[in-house]
């Protein structure tokens, strides 16, 4: 009992995590005017000092010390995610790239079959995984794939390669249950720095000087790129990690409804079959 107990709870902190994912499409194309690695730096600098806060004041700084695999495994990542996601959001339409990327909840059920064979993924897991991979799907080429420039395409392309970082990097996470969630603070100080390197090497700098873009920094920084990825490593370690994968189909609805709310993005019949299947997918995946 106390295990389901630990699961239950692990699960919701991941849940969590997906609804502040759901914000960061938004605040990344309130901000478009800044730099994809400065972007990236800005906020994982913030995020990680939120980290810093809580691991200091918790008397915990010597879990930043781990063995170089781990250092490897969390900068790839946060660092290749983030880079590869931002400059999709600046290449490409948000909400086609956006949705793109979101292929990564299908592939972690299946990269956590061929990865980690203590995990038990069951037919309905993979059928829920594939509604809600035809609701993505539903999305995005029901606008159709005309008249993209190559910029574009560019960033479709870097869009997918993202939801393979993200979903390789979620699974073999599970296979570091002993290493204890603080260390992601070093991992986005780490990813903050190379962001920066990245960014005075390839970008000039555009610094944030109306409220919108200011704010929408500081609040990626403490929401979806801060205090999400925590709770995401809590869910991936100890919680049910196919329920997650299913669940994580919620965020590109959520976050494509704030892309609306903004007046970014225009609703259609299409994103209604979207939410029709992705439900159907995460009610199938759940059942008993």
């Amino acid at each position: 009992m106390a295990t389901i107990h630990l699961t239950s709870k692990a699960t919701f902190c991941g849940i969590l995590a997906i609804l502040l994912w759901s914000s960061l499409a938004l605040l990344t194309t309130a901000a478009s005017s800044i730099p994809p690695f400065q972007m990236a730096a800005m906020s994982f600098t913030i995020g990680g000092c939120l980290g810093l806060i809580i691991t200091t004041w918790r008397g915990r700084l010597s879990t930043l010390h781990q063995p170089a695999p781990v250092w490897l495994l969390g900068i790839f990542g946060l660092f290749g995610y983030h880079a590869l996601y931002f400059a999709a959001l600046q290449l490409a339409p948000p909400a086609e790239a956006n949705l793109i990327n979101y292929f990564w909840p299908l592939l972690i059920v299946l990269f956590a079959a061929w990865l980690l064979p203590d995990e038990i993924i069951r037919p309905r897991h993979i059928l829920g995984a594939v509604l809600g991979f035809a609701g993505i799907g539903c999305l995005v080429f029901g606008k159709g794939f005309t008249n993209f420039t190559y910029q574009a395409w560019l960033g479709f392309f870097l869009a997918g390669a993202s939801s393979i970082v993200w979903a390789l990097y979620s699974v073999l996470t599970r296979r570091l249950k002993s290493t204890p969630t603080d260390a992601v603070t070093g991992f986005c100080l780490v990813t903050a720095f190379l962001s920066a390197i990245c960014h005075f090497m390839f970008e000039t700098s555009v610094w944030p000087l109306n409220e919108a873009a200011l704010i929408s920094v500081i609040s990626a920084g403490l929401g979806p790129v801060g205090a999400a990825f925590y709770l995401w490593d809590i869910g991936m370690k100890q919680g049910n990690i196919a329920l997650l994968s299913i669940a994580s189909y919620a965020t590109p609805i959520l976050s494509t409804f704030w892309l609306i709310c903004a007046g970014k993005v225009y609703p259609t019949v299409y994103l209604l079959g979207a939410c029709v299947l992705i439900a159907s997918g995460a009610f199938t995946a759940s059942r008993k």
